[in-house]
């Protein structure tokens, strides 16, 4: 189940895209996975938002009021993707971040948004202060 992580630079999501995006992303990511949509799945599939306080692209901070970047990144199993699975999780990201943004037709460019898809190696995986492999999460998912 992933673990995704939207970084942001500070102040440049109101509360309405905030929860617009929260709401959307890991639904998305999940679907992507082609993990079943039910409590399980979801209690372990986890989104956290970082507000970046500085933002510097090509060694110049990011102005204020300039269009915000975003940078999503996917924490998945090993084993669990393939190329066809990848390419639709960016594929997805980016359309729930461009759904809620102001200008949508800006991330058909590479400078809005970068999304960064983390397989976590087998038995580097952990909850429970056990180690969790990808057939742990199978089985929880699927016997929810």
């Amino acid at each position: 189940m992933p673990f995704v992580e939207l970084f942001v630079p500070k102040g440049s999501l109101d509360q309405e895209h905030r929860e617009k995006i929260g709401g959307r992303l890991v639904s998305e990511v999940m679907i992507a996975e082609g993990a079943p949509d039910n409590e399980a799945a979801r209690s372990i599939s986890w989104l956290v938002v970082n507000e970046i306080d500085a933002w510097f692209v090509g060694g110049r901070r990011l102005p204020a009021g300039e269009k915000p970047k975003y940078v999503v990144r996917v924490g998945v199993p090993a084993g669990s993707m393939d190329d066809d699975k990848r390419r639709d999780i960016v594929r997805r990201v980016t359309r729930v971040l461009a759904d809620a943004d102001a200008d949508p037709g800006r991330f058909t460019q590479a400078t809005a948004a970068w999304v960064h898809i983390s397989e976590i190696p087998e038995g580097n995986w952990g909850a429970g202060g056990e180690i969790v492999r990808i057939e742990d999460i199978a089985a929880m998912v699927i016997n929810g």
